[in-house]
């Protein structure tokens, strides 16, 4: 994993995960906070979002799975070592739905450059709604909603509170403009102001980008994996492209 994809936005586990207080980055990814610039999101707003133990975020695929980051995970198997806490954007909350996980499915090839998705099975359903994944490149474009409990500045701990906020589209030559060859365009998608001071950040890793489809449902067209510092200018988010590996994650997901 080269320098500019070690800056990213998971945090590694403590034994136990305290809102408000500052996580260590993990080897795996660093340096970004929750979701900078944003807002507190409401009770219910997106109720398939999903907090993970190791310090990443994730959405609900089903019931029993969790789409998250390849790089919030350390390979495939059984796993009954991960914490995933649902149903509240309030991690203190006492309504909290709190579930272990028993396998992890790791994308296949994944070696730190693109293909950065992971799949993790729950002990149990959780009974929320889920969050469908985009199946074609239709809405990659406009502008993009993302949540999470991430820092909320460079170098910030971890919120106690969910946290939302708007990103657009940035295309693949502008984005190629900050990053270079280090972007896979064809498995990454890039989005984030100009000017900065919007962007997910250290501990959102794993957590969806997501939008309106044309019938007014969320679909998620995206995935926290990587960046430089948070909402700096010029340097916009990058995320996993969901469409490009819809039919594969689904597949997976059937199998677990």
């Amino acid at each position: 994993m080269n320098l500019v994809r070690t800056l990213k936005r998971c945090v590694a586990t403590a034994a136990v995960i305290l809102a408000a207080v500052s996580l260590q980055p993990s080897t795996a990814s660093a340096a970004q906070a929750p979701v900078v610039g944003g807002t507190r999101a409401a009770q219910g707003e997106f109720p398939w979002m999903v907090r993970l133990s190791m310090g990443c975020g994730g959405s609900l695929l089903t019931q029993q799975i969790v789409l998250t980051a390849a790089h919030c995970v350390s390979g495939s198997g059984n796993n009954t070592s991960i914490t995933a806490t649902a149903g509240v954007v309030d991690l203190r909350s006492s309504s909290a739905i709190k579930v272990r996980s028993t396998k992890v499915l790791q994308a296949p090839g994944y070696n730190g450059k693109g293909k950065d998705w992971a799949l993790i099975k729950l002990a149990q359903p959780i009974n929320l709604p889920t969050l469908k994944i985009a199946e074609t490149t239709a809405y990659n474009n406009g502008t993009f909603t993302v949540a999470g409990w991430g820092a909320a500045r460079e170098g910030g701990g971890q919120q106690r509170y969910l946290l939302k906020a708007q990103v657009p589209f940035v295309s693949d030559a502008t984005c190629q403009q900050a990053y270079g060859s280090d972007l896979v365009p064809g498995e990454e998608i890039c989005a984030g102001l100009p000017q900065g001071g919007v962007d997910t950040c250290q501990g959102d890793s794993g957590g969806p980008m997501f939008r309106r489809d044309n019938a007014g449902a969320w679909v998620q067209v995206g995935i926290v994996s990587w960046g430089i510092g948070c909402a700096r200018p010029n340097y916009p988010g990058v995320y996993t492209e969901v469409s490009t590996f819809a039919a594969q994650i689904k597949t997976a997901a059937a199998g677990m």
